[in-house]
């Protein structure tokens, strides 16, 4: 989370003992839910202890994915949890954030080779517009892993507003069978 800033370095947000935190750059106090804003738009900040300027950017960080997960917006599985928990005290411990942050960078990038790949299988077929929808679901539903995106809206489909459905239809139902030609010779 690199992301140039309107000034110098990581923005710094001061959190007092009363749980308040304050955003030095706009002079204001903000909320947990503006920190996870300012996340995925991929705004640099760090945050310290008003008191005694300790970093505790990670105490936050981990406060806003509970928050997250409590919300009903849950994408850390159980098993997942109980084993990152397990691995507290192992051996292998130090090993962890490391592979944790290599996994994640290794995701964005598969993620963009996914859309590629989808893009380029069915550009020009009958099936390019739901490739599009789908794309744009999928996109949507990752969107937590790519700092400063929002939600793409499904684009609207000329399937959808009726025009040429019959051609729509039998287009759709020759190129199924085309991919289900493929599909039995690649399974031979």
């Amino acid at each position: 989370m690199k992301k140039a800033t309107p000034g110098e370095g990581p923005v710094i947000i001061k959190k007092y003992a009363n749980r308040r935190l304050y955003n030095t750059e706009t002079s204001s106090y903000i909320t947990l839910d503006h920190l996870a804003a300012m996340t995925r738009e991929g705004r640099d900040f760090k945050v310290i202890d008003a008191k005694t300027e300790d970093d505790i950017t990670h105490n936050v960080l981990t406060q806003i994915i509970m928050e997250e997960e409590a919300r009903g917006s849950q994408m850390l599985p159980v098993n997942f949890l109980r084993q990152l928990i397990a691995l507290y005290g192992d051996s292998m411990q130090a090993m962890v954030p490391g592979y944790l942050e290599a996994s994640m960078e290794s995701f964005r990038r598969n993620q963009e080779q996914f859309k590629s790949a989808v893009e380029g299988a069915f550009a020009n077929s009958p099936f390019a517009e739901i490739a599009k929808r789908n794309m744009a679901m999928f996109e949507a539903a990752t969107s937590a892993f790519k700092p400063g995106t929002a939600p793409a809206p499904a684009p609207a489909s000329a399937a959808a507003s009726g025009e040429g459905k019959d051609d729509d239809v039998a287009a759709l139902k020759a190129e199924l069978s085309r991919l289900q030609d493929k599909i039995e010779k690649l399974g031979k």
